[in-house]
C-alpha cells in the first residue's frame, strides 16, 4: 500500500511559515494547517465546545471558546494544560487521518505544525522543512504585529526550539530572508525534489 510522502513544515515566530504553506497549496500540495482545525473546532458552532466547557466552566461562549478566559484558566497549571491537550490532541489527530485519506493518491502531503519539534511530531513525518530568516529580519516582522511588545517577543522565543537548532534538525530549509519570488522559486524546486523522492514505504 502506498501513500503520500508526509512533509512537516515548522518555523519560529515571524519566519514566514503561512507564506511558505501558502505556497505549496498554490503549487497544488495539500496541506493540512492544525492551528486552522483547532480554531474551527473551537469556533462558534465548533465540536470541540461543549467538551471544553464541561471541562472548563465559563470558557467558551456563543462565539466558541474565549481564548482569554481559557488561557486564564490552564497557565501555569501544567494539570489543567494537560487536560486541555487530552481534548484536543486526539481530536486533531482524528482530522489528520481523514486528510491523509483523502489525499491517499497525492505524491506529497504537508503537515503545517509551528510546535513540530516542541511537541515531538518530527517522527511522525517522512521530511522535515523549516522555514527560516535572519534574527533581524524576523524581529522587524514580529514586533510590527498588533499587540505585540519585546516582552511577549522574549517570552514566545524562550517557548521554541531556536531557529538554529531547527536548521540543524531540518531535511530541507526556505529561506524567506530574500524577495517572496526567490522563496517562491525556492519552494516549487523543492517540491519537484520531494516528488522525485521515492515512496517511503
Amino acid at each position: 500500500m502506498t501513500r503520500p510522502l508526509i512533509v512537516g513544515l515548522t518555523g519560529s515566530i515571524g519566519m514566514g511559515k503561512s507564506t511558505v504553506a501558502a505556497m505549496f497549496a498554490g503549487a497544488g500540495v495539500p496541506v493540512f494547517d492544525a492551528d486552522h482545525e483547532v480554531r474551527a473546532m473551537q469556533g462558534p458552532g465548533g465540536a470541540l465546545v461543549p467538551t471544553i466547557e464541561a471541562a472548563f466552566p465559563g470558557s467558551t461562549g456563543p462565539e466558541g471558546v474565549l481564548r482569554e478566559k481559557l488561557g486564564a484558566l490552564v497557565f501555569g497549571d501544567k494539570h489543567a494544560l494537560a487536560r486541555l491537550e487530552a481534548i484536543v490532541h486526539p481530536a486533531v489527530a482524528e482530522r489528520r487521518a481523514s486528510f491523509l485519506e483523502r489525499h491517499a493518491e497525492a505524491p506529497l502531503v504537508v503537515f503545517d505544525i509551528p510546535l513540530l519539534f516542541e511537541k515531538g511530531g518530527a517522527d511522525a513525518v517522512d521530511r522535515v522543512v523549516v522555514v527560516s530568516a535572519p534574527a533581524a529580519v524576523q524581529r522587524e516582522r514580529v514586533l510590527t504585529r498588533a499587540g505585540m511588545t519585546e516582552a511577549k517577543f522574549a517570552d514566545i522565543l524562550a517557548l521554541q526550539t531556536p531557529d538554529a537548532e531547527k536548521r540543524a534538525r531540518a531535511d530541507h530549509i526556505v529561506d524567506t530572508g530574500v524577495s517572496i519570488e526567490e522563496t517562491e522559486a525556492e519552494v516549487l524546486a523543492l517540491i519537484e525534489r520531494l516528488k522525485a523522492v521515492s515512496d517511503p514505504l
